[in-house]
């Protein structure tokens, strides 16, 4: 699913480069559910940017499933995005005004689906999250957990082969945060969906089946769990 070779990402800064990833190749299959680790400022959420095409490396092939997207411009870079890629953050981004089920339809009103099929499929986005009770709230009445479950739901409802997410539960406290990480390891087993996140947690990271360790930029670290 994921194949990135030699992957640097250097920013130029008040006149110096800074080197934000350093020569990381890293392969991730079909159907894995890894964590990605580190300490603060090590380059965790540069990997993963990239990994979703919100970024792209300075130098370095990032082949996504089978799609050299160092090829593609913007437009196909959104297209990829749009297709393949469900992305989950730490602060939910979810839209104040609108019901959670608006919020879970908002990718497929972008990619242009009709109102009646958007409705159909986030509703059943939502019960795969168990929201589906929810469905006419809006954000400021759900809970974090649930805010996290519609943001879920809306990562989902494109039918991606990758969810990506970003300090999902650094927003929730620790039995909450559990229990969104239980969902992401049930999807990935029900749906076959591939899931990387990235985390600071210790027990998170040791709840997915891979942990990938990066510091200063670099991958010093690799495990699988039982």
């Amino acid at each position: 699913m994921i194949d990135l070779r030699g992957a640097a990402k250097i920013y130029a800064t008040g006149g110096e480069d800074v080197v934000a990833l350093d020569d990381v190749s890293l392969r991730i299959d079909n159907g894995d559910f890894a964590a990605i680790v580190g300490p603060s400022g090590s380059g965790k959420s540069t990997l993963l940017h990239i990994l979703g095409c919100l970024d792209t490396p300075t130098r370095g092939e990032y082949i996504l499933d089978g799609v050299a997207t160092q090829e593609l411009d913007d437009f196909g870079l959104a297209a990829v995005r749009n297709r393949k890629i469900g992305f989950v953050f730490q602060q939910f981004n979810l839209l104040p005004r609108l019901t959670t089920q608006k919020n879970v339809e908002l990718p497929l009103t972008y990619a242009g689906v009709s109102r009646a099929e958007r409705g159909r499929r986030a509703f059943d986005a939502l019960q795969r999250v168990r929201l589906a009770h929810r469905v006419t709230h809006r954000p400021n009445q759900l809970s974090g957990g649930e805010r996290q479950r519609a943001a879920i739901a809306r990562a989902l409802v494109i039918g991606p082969s990758i969810v990506l997410a970003d300090e999902p539960t650094g927003n929730l406290d620790t039995k909450v945060g559990r229990e969104i990480v239980a969902l992401f390891r049930e999807l990935n087993e029900t749906l076959g969906v591939t899931v990387v996140l990235v985390t600071h947690d210790p027990e998170i990271a040791a709840a997915c089946r891979r942990t990938i360790r990066i510091v200063d930029g670099r991958i010093v670290g690799d495990t699988r769990h039982a």
